[in-house]
């Protein structure tokens, strides 16, 4: 997914850079980057690998070589990040997180006029950053080319940039899918995509934006240059999996929706269990809940190493992560031996790290091992954000288990997602015995939307239900061997 961090600071920047870029390091991935607009009114850059090392390791040596009053900075998914573009406009710096779907249509209209071009080329072809950024430039003015870039894109795209002039923008996805925040320090400022990174830094929440809201910030102050939307539809996963427990979006606090989520699954289970757990880290907020709402003993059968081992999700290749998977948990024998313990998840995803997590389990000593996630079985892969780099929905085992019940038959996925149906019942009893479970019990999707407390239609689910604020999106037809 990726996250970015700006400052607008009466004083010198770059350490409030430097460490409210790394709070958002939780979410990401391969790229680290932050430039800095010195007093000359030149750009300061610099960009690391940081899939094999954290991030401050890399950047460290280098701030005292940055001085300035503004700066912007990125953990980013898979491209360089941020980019120094020059266009009619200016010079500015930018950083964008989400997804652009439609890629080759915003291409080949700026090829068709003969006089553009894409210089941040990779493996994985054309730096979205970049296209953002050619969206941006056909505005007559940086306030115009950001409202273009939101209405073109097919996707999510939040927006961070920062003038050689001194000005700031930020301006958050068109249907608010990732959360774009203000903070304030006396005359200084900072747009953040994690409200974790503030109160260390002094900082106080100011403003949430809302969908397709675009503020600018210079020494003036703050000041709203496009206004919110009405359609809200923001990505559950964020509080459920991907948001750090400190964090709040739409003023909401992950951890608080966590401990709801896991009260939610415990009223509605009568298992007899002697201890619950939950998957470090993110299961464990989920697992609080649950013990407290049933009264049954917390505890940790499993001790995470993490000072050399990133999150599993982070390598490329699925043999990585199942390897850092299995190196950074550490078994306790002495907690699991003879017990029957209930884990909860944040959610089953491939479920081959997981399937080896249970085994250990049992040959640790466990007489039983039930598995409670905090969210429905994930049906669709994401069209809107980029949570993992899955070829498939058939990488998902929901999806292999459906394939598995039905063959290369064509199959109406709405049978699935309803809950209350036999064929759900049915996946979900194939997914339990391709895990070894001693049960599988899901989240309901009302339980998990209400522990948010908004509303469905300001949600997008599209992952469980094939919708996004209520909106059927998906191809609910399950085209077998044909996809």
């Amino acid at each position: 997914m990726g996250g970015f961090f700006g400052v607008f600071s009466e004083g010198d920047c770059v350490s409030d850079l430097f460490y409210g870029t790394d709070y958002h390091s939780h979410l990401g991935t391969s790229r680290g980057g932050m430039a800095v607009l010195d007093r000359g009114g030149r750009f300061i850059r610099s960009i690391h690998d940081i899939s094999t090392a954290q991030f401050r390791s890399k950047f460290e040596d280098e701030l005292p070589g940055m001085q300035g009053s503004a700066g912007i900075g990125v953990i980013s998914d898979y491209e360089s990040q941020p980019l120094i573009i020059g266009s009619h406009l200016g010079v500015y710096a930018i950083v964008t997180v989400g997804r652009i779907n439609n890629v080759a249509e915003i291409v080949g209209r700026a090829f068709s006029s003969r006089i553009t071009h894409f210089s941040e080329m990779s493996g994985d072809g054309i730096n979205p950053t970049e296209l953002a950024a050619t969206l941006i430039n056909t505005g007559a003015t940086f306030e115009e080319g950001v409202r273009h870039a939101q209405e073109v894109i097919d996707g999510s795209c939040s927006i961070l940039l920062l003038t050689a002039d001194g000005v700031m923008y930020a301006a958050r996805d068109r249907y608010g899918r990732t959360p774009v925040i203000i903070g304030r320090r006396g005359g200084d400022w900072a747009v953040t995509m994690e409200t974790t990174a503030l109160p260390n830094l002094g900082y106080e929440v100011a403003k949430y934006l809302g969908p397709g809201e675009m503020v600018r910030i210079d020494s003036n102050g703050m000041e709203t240059r496009n206004p919110a939307g009405d359609d809200l539809r923001i990505c559950t996963f964020l509080w459920i999996y991907y948001g750090f427990p400190g964090s709040s979006y739409e003023g909401i606090n992950v951890e608080t929706v966590r401990y709801r989520c896991g009260a939610a699954l415990a009223r509605r289970d009568q298992v007899e269990v002697d201890l619950v757990s939950g998957i470090p880290d993110s299961g464990t907020g989920h697992a609080i809940g649950y013990a407290n709402e049933r009264r049954i003993p917390y505890g940790r059968p499993f001790a995470k190493y993490t000072p050399t081992w990133p999150r599993s999700f982070m390598p490329q290749r699925q043999e990585t992560r199942d390897l850092v998977a299995r190196m950074k948990l550490i078994p306790l024998h002495d907690l699991i031996q003879g017990r029957r313990i209930l884990f909860c998840e944040d959610s089953i995803v491939r479920g081959t790290q997981l399937r080896d997590t249970i085994q250990r389990l049992y040959d640790a000593g466990a007489r039983e091992v039930h598995m409670r996630p905090a969210c429905p079985p994930l049906l669709f892969g994401c069209r809107f954000l980029n949570f993992s780099r899955s070829r498939s929905d058939y990488d998902l085992l929901a999806r292999r288990a459906v394939r598995e019940l039905e063959g290369d038959r064509r199959v109406d996925l709405r049978r699935y997602a309803d809950e209350d149906t036999d064929a759900h019942a049915a996946m979900v009893e194939r997914m339990n015995r391709r895990l070894s479970l001693s049960t599988l019990q899901f989240q309901r999707m009302s339980d998990m939307v209400e522990a948010t407390t908004l509303p469905k239609e300001k949600l997008c689910t599209y992952c469980w239900d094939g919708c996004e604020g209520c909106r059927a999106t998906a191809d609910f037809e399950d085209k077998g061997a044909a996809e």
